[in-house]
């Protein structure tokens, strides 16, 4: 056993890992980074980077047939080889991680390819070499797509969202478990470019953490583009016959696809690695830190394993929080307030902060204003491809809003500002006192809440009331 020394070790070199790992390098730390995978992890590889490039040319395709009634004609020949071009070419390498080893190697970093198990709470054992690290050890290790124990599943062929993003040669039909972000958006992504998609979901609507609005508005698109939703139902059978993967609904209903999409989510396995060791805690399968991301004395967590939802931004949040401890900086503990989150399909969907449901479960009194994108200004002027909702929950005590969704055409990009209300805690009164731009989509915030254009709303849609819902006028 080769014995080093290092001042950090990084077991996880995922987006997250590798943000912190490459900030110490750069700041003169001695650090040994540990990657069994690929450095830049999921993110880079199987989800944000590649998934986004599939949605942009499914958006693509959307808009070119919207141009009818509106702008002439267009006749869209769907082509997926240059988006699996583009994926393994441009955005992945293929798949081949050795320009960010390199990156890290020429920055002044130790990297080790293999599993890290902890031997202790400052020591680390990778393959044959013991790292002990004399400021601290950072636990990053991720997670991997989670497989429901449907009896069947493991007998047929079935993808995870690995197998979707590499995928060479699109299916004639897809069945996807799970209504949650990726299935949606990777089930409105291969519709678009003519596969047959069923997506089933065993709760009661699509994205079911979101708002029902929210679900709602994107029910509603799905069934437009001829997008199958299944909600309220769970498979209990999945078997292959004559070529043909058939799913078996608990409702005794069989759905059938050339191909199954398994989008139930993602898990963590702590087996291998040694936290009894170093005296860590999990609960929930998670490991238990505080407001520091403090897992034991000298040790730090961050990302999918620390409990909070399993995004980039709270990784790449938490290794900040974390870096400013090591580095001796200001340290400000990890706040999860605004939780900013966003849903690439399209029409996209935004989120900070709290839903109403978990307002009020948390004890705000609260008021919402809801308005709908067709009947703002800028939305109404979009035309085709303008579905979408604004909703803010407002905490009655002190009128700051608490929580914010936007549907809609660059529904993500609206957070920005929601999610600075959220984050400082900023009033109704204080977003009415602004002025907007003209006509703009974030302009339908004003809208909302009676910023100007009281009334807009009638005039566009008679039948729909637009602005405050159960809320009192800003003071």
């Amino acid at each position: 056993m080769t014995v080093e020394q290092a001042e950090v070790v990084v077991m996880g070199l995922g987006t997250g890992g590798e943000d912190l790992a490459s900030r110490l390098v750069d700041s003169g730390m001695n650090v040994v980074g540990i990657e069994p995978s690929l450095v830049g992890g999921e993110c880079a590889y199987w989800a944000c980077i590649p998934s986004k490039i599939m949605i942009r040319a499914g958006n693509l395709l959307a808009e070119a047939r919207r141009i009818d009634g509106v702008a002439g004609r267009a006749v869209v020949t769907p082509d997926w080889s240059p988006v699996a071009e583009r994926i393994r070419a441009e955005a992945t390498g293929g798949w081949d991680d050795s320009v960010a080893v390199a990156r890290f190697e020429q920055r002044g970093g130790r990297f080790l390819r293999g599993s890290g198990r902890l031997t202790g709470p400052r020591s680390v054992v990778v393959g044959d070499t013991e790292i002990e690290a004399s400021k601290g050890i950072v636990l990053a290790t991720g997670s991997h797509p989670f497989i429901p124990p449907i009896p069947g599943l493991a007998d047929v062929a079935y993808w995870t969202t690995h197998d979707a993003i590499q995928v060479e040669t699109l299916p004639g039909s897809l069945v996807v478990l799970g209504g949650g972000a990726v299935g949606c958006e990777l089930g409105q992504v291969f519709a678009r470019f003519g596969v047959t998609v069923t997506i089933v979901e065993g709760r009661d609507r699509l994205l079911a953490l979101e708002e029902p609005e929210a679900s709602a508005v994107l029910e509603s698109v799905f069934e437009r583009e001829g997008i199958w939703v299944r909600t309220g139902r769970r498979a209990e059978h999945v078997a292959e016959v004559d070529g043909v993967i058939v799913v078996r609904l608990d409702d005794g209903t069989d759905v059938t696809a050339d191909r199954v999409l398994v989008a139930t989510g993602r898990s963590v396995d702590f087996s291998a690695l040694g936290l009894d060791s170093a005296a860590i805690k999990l609960v929930d399968r998670h490991v238990v830190v505080d407001t520091n991301l403090k897992a034991a004395e000298g040790i730090w967590a961050l990302g999918d394993i620390t409990g909070q939802p399993m995004l980039t931004s709270v990784a790449v949040y938490q290794a900040a929080v974390i870096g400013d401890q090591l580095l001796g900086q200001n340290t400000v503990p990890a706040d999860y307030r605004t939780m900013p989150r966003v849903t690439f399909t399209d029409p996209e969907i935004g989120t900070a902060g709290l839903s109403e449901a978990a307002a009020i479960e948390a004890g705000f009194d609260t008021a919402t204003v809801v308005k709908q994108v067709p009947a703002t200004f800028r939305g109404w002027l979009h035309g085709p491809g303008n579905d979408g909702v604004i909703k803010l929950v407002v905490d009655r005590a002190d009128s700051t809003i608490v929580g914010a969704t936007s549907v809609g055409p660059r529904g993500g990009d609206l957070m920005g500002m929601l999610s600075l209300a959220v984050h400082a805690r900023l009033t109704i009164a204080t977003l009415t006192s602004m002025m907007y731009g003209y006509p703009t989509f974030y302009g339908g915030i004003g809208e909302a809440i009676g910023a100007y254009g009281r009334g807009i709303g009638k005039v566009i849609d008679p039948d729909f009331v637009p602005g405050i819902r159960d809320l009192p006028p800003p003071s």
